[in-house]
């Protein structure tokens, strides 16, 4: 059955002049359907997706100290956050460690889940920001390590989030979308 609407995934990945990397995606849906929609609803979703689409390979591990991304159950985190705070119509993380982060930089950098009224419906967006990959390996990266981190880890997460975006509509309508990713600049960088 081909799908019978279509739904639009803005996105950008840019590495900042400070070297940090800025990543955002989202996607606006109808108000009648997004309407009980609250952040926490949508990182609990994020978090059991996660799950799922590794294939269990990473394991979101949540305590009242934070939540981590661990490594086939084991106490290896990829990304560890501090607990989740609430912030203007959002759910932030702040980033707190990882084997996935310069060691230098672990303080550094959030991911936020938020939900926005827009006069086109509930603005549903997935922000990385402030991040410093361990694979740039530096404020100063090479032009190696920065390609090498474009073709692995910035893919990836692009790649997992887009699909999130993608099911997560398919549960709120009811149906397959037709999914058309969009390009668009909030922040200055190169792209990633």
């Amino acid at each position: 059955m081909s799908p019978r609407h279509h739904q639009e995934i803005a996105c950008q990945q840019v590495l900042m002049d400070n070297s940090s990397v800025f990543s955002i995606q989202w996607s606006v849906f109808p108000a009648p359907l997004a309407v009980r929609l609250t952040p926490e609803m949508l990182l609990n979703r994020y978090l059991a997706y996660i799950r799922r689409c590794t294939a269990t390979i990473i394991r979101p591990h949540c305590s009242a100290s934070g939540i981590q991304f661990r490594l086939f159950g084991s106490r290896w985190s990829l990304i560890s956050f501090q607990a989740p705070t609430m912030e203007q119509q959002a759910v932030v993380l702040r980033i707190c460690g990882g084997m996935l982060v310069q060691r230098g930089q672990c303080d550094r950098g959030q991911l936020r889940f938020g939900i926005k009224e827009e006069p086109a419906g509930i603005r549903v967006s997935l922000e990385l920001s402030e991040y410093c990959p361990l694979i740039l390996g530096s404020s100063t990266p090479s032009k190696f390590r920065c390609l090498l981190y474009r073709l692995s880890q910035a893919a990836i997460h692009r790649m997992v989030t887009v699909r999130f975006l993608a099911l997560f509509n398919r549960e709120l309508t009811g149906s397959a979308a037709r999914i058309r990713v969009v390009c668009v600049k909030v922040r200055d960088g190169r792209p990633v």
